[in-house]
This record gives structure tokens, C-alpha cells and sequence, in this order.
């Protein structure tokens, strides 16, 4: 078991990594909270089936309300935002009740952002049951899709604390532990080369991952986001680092329709993308065919099919909340661990990718 600390100055809490992390929350919410007068719950169906169970039997003496909402993406929609509220509402929750966000990326965000915008504001933990949700429950930033953006609408609002129990990772798919892993490759980029190093000499395929590899490289990865968010909450510079590959990667999922690509296999395709860009515009020395072929080896994708219109990537990215004036700004890497943010231009972006379809 591990504990780190995200600390800003807003707020300082704990981040608890581990198999069992979950038997930590009931002490945490007897011991470390100044009380709370209810307890909701808030999970997807997929999430609910497996592991909801074992939670509430950590948790039975809180009695808490639960809501369900739909698996992956379609959580974070209006619809399913509403219902959430609604749902509060009907089971008595107050100013002074907590919300646990108890799933993957998708719930942290709707329940994030439940917690930042019931009655102007209230508590809120995240409980991640997948390594992509390692990312996103890290952080504070929550939020819901609008059809013509993805995390359009949201707030930032940091939990209270982190409880990510190792133990539910083993029930994922093969095709979310490429979209979380893909997100620990991200950190190592942009601010840890040796983590970098360590997961090419060790992860040769994502079967083999053991727990204690697991504790190793999300700790890292943790560790390397807190350091930028403590610097920059509220992404006014250098926390828009850690949207290395998002930017292309956002829109792939737009384009290809929300749950039809993973968001970390369409970040992974625009990590390589801005991989490419940046040896051509940042210098970066990079040695990228042999990184395509170790991520290829373990089942990603390096290219977009060629069905995508290149147009409508261009126009989804130009939405993308790093643009400024409808002008695309990427994140790059001078080199493993030194990103920066630059500006491109339409003319530019459109000849890569007709080269990249």
C-alpha cells in the first residue's frame, strides 16, 4: 500500500494506492471528515455488478443511497446528469451529505461533477476501479460531454481523497487496460523519463502486469500529474500538459462516436501523432518507430483509418479548450519529460494528417 498527498492551495488530501485500499474509506470517513449528515454512491451498471457488493459491505453502517448510470461515455451526458440530481434530491441530500464516485473515469467525472454543482458545492471522494481512472480521479477537474464536445461542461473540484484499490483492476477487459495504460505512458512522457525507461524494459505485454508493477508505475504516473496540478489547478499554463495527445485524441472519439474507440486508444493514436509533430517543430530526438512498434506489440493502433475525415478532425480540435481564436494549440515534447505548448496552424495540421490517415 502506498500513500501520496496532492497538496495545493486550495486543498490538501490523500491519495491511497494498494489491493484492499477500499477496507481504508470507512475510517477515513469516522476519523477524517468533520461529518456528514448522508451518504450517496455513485456507480455505473457495469462497475455496480461487480464490485458495488463489496463496497457497501465496507460501508453498510452509512446506509447509503446508490445511483446508477449508464457504463462508459453515456454517463456523462445531460440526461444522465439531470437524473443525478434529481436523485439527490429525492434521497434527502443536503449541503452537508458526501458522495463517493465509486467506477472509472466516466463516473468520477458525472459524480465530480454531482458534488461541484449540488447546492453550489459539496464533498465528494473518488474510488477508481480501472488504471485509466487513475488519471482522471487525480486532480479536481470534472465534468459531462455536450454532443459537440467531449468535457465541454464541468468545474473543478478536488476530492477529499483517493482510494484506489489494486484489486478491481483484474476484472477489466483487454481493451481498458490499453485505455488506462495508455494514460501511464502519457506521464512518462511528459514528466518522468526514467518511469519511461522502466515501462519499455518491463511491460512487454499487458497480460503480464502484476500488482506490484501496477502499484510501481500508477504511483509514478499519480505522482507525476500531482506535481503539475499543485503548480496550476486551474490549467491557467502548464497543467495543460498533461492533455499530451488529447487533443487529437479527444476528436478521434468525437469523429468515430463516443464508445466506438477507448479514449486512451484514441490518446495513444495522438500521443503518436504529436510524437511525429514534434520531432518535425520541437526538435525532439525520438526514436518513434521503435516506440510505435513496442506499442503496437501490445495491442494498440498507430493510425487512423482512413473513414475519418481529416475536415472534421480539424473542426473538433479547433473546439478543443486549449484553442484560442479557433487557433489549434498542442502540447509537444522538446525532449522525454520537457513539453510545451504550441500553436498550430490550419495548414499545417491539415497536410499531417492527410499524411497520417
Amino acid at each position: 500500500m502506498q500513500k501520496l498527498e496532492l497538496s495545493t492551495a486550495e486543498k490538501k488530501y490523500p491519495i491511497v494506492i494498494g489491493e484492499n485500499a477500499v477496507s481504508s474509506i470507512a475510517p477515513f470517513l469516522q476519523n477524517d471528515l468533520n461529518g456528514f449528515s448522508r451518504l450517496m454512491i455513485m456507480t455505473d451498471q457495469n462497475v455496480g455488478k461487480l464490485h458495488l457488493e463489496n463496497l457497501l459491505k465496507q460501508l453498510d453502517e452509512f446506509r447509503p443511497a446508490v445511483f446508477s448510470a449508464p457504463a462508459g461515455e453515456k454517463a456523462k451526458s445531460l440526461e444522465i446528469y439531470e437524473e443525478a440530481i434529481t436523485f439527490s434530491l429525492e434521497n434527502g441530500l443536503d449541503r452537508k451529505s458526501f458522495i463517493i464516485a465509486f467506477g472509472g473515469g466516466a463516473i468520477g467525472d458525472l459524480a465530480g461533477f454531482v458534488a461541484a454543482t449540488f447546492m453550489r458545492g459539496i464533498r465528494f471522494i473518488q474510488v477508481p476501479t480501472t488504471i485509466l481512472a487513475h488519471d482522471s480521479s487525480v486532480g479536481g477537474k470534472t465534468g459531462i460531454n455536450h454532443h459537440l464536445g467531449k468535457n465541454m461542461i464541468g468545474a473543478f473540484h478536488q476530492p477529499e481523497a483517493v482510494f484506489y484499490d489494486l484489486s478491481f483492476i483484474n476484472s477489466l477487459p483487454p481493451h481498458e487496460v490499453r485505455s488506462g495504460f495508455a494514460e501511464v505512458v502519457k506521464h512518462a512522457l511528459i514528466g518522468d523519463p526514467d518511469l519511461f525507461d522502466w515501462l519499455r524494459m518491463n511491460v512487454s505485454s499487458l497480460e503480464g502486469v502484476t500488482p506490484m508493477q501496477y502499484e510501481e508505475m500508477l504511483a509514478k504516473g499519480i505522482s507525476v500529474k500531482a506535481k503539475i496540478v499543485r503548480q496550476d489547478v486551474h490549467e491557467k499554463g502548464i497543467r495543460a500538459y498533461l492533455n499530451f495527445g488529447h487533443t487529437l485524441g479527444h476528436a478521434i472519439e468525437a469523429e468515430m462516436g463516443y464508445g466506438n474507440i477507448t479514449h486512451g486508444e484514441a490518446v495513444m493514436i495522438g500521443m503518436v501523432f504529436a510524437l511525429e509533430i514534434s520531432k518535425e517543430k520541437s526538435g525532439l530526438d525520438f526514436e518513434l518507430d521503435g516506440f510505435k512498434t513496442w506499442i503496437e506489440s501490445i495491442g494498440y493502433r498507430t493510425s487512423l483509418s482512413s473513414e475519418i475525415s481529416k475536415e472534421g478532425l480539424l473542426k473538433r480540435m479547433k473546439k478543443d479548450k486549449k484553442a484560442i481564436g479557433g487557433t489549434v494549440r498542442f502540447v509537444l515534447l522538446n525532449k522525454i519529460g520537457v513539453p510545451e505548448l504550441v500553436e498550430l496552424p490550419d495548414s499545417f495540421l491539415k497536410k499531417k494528417l492527410g499524411s497520417f490517415l
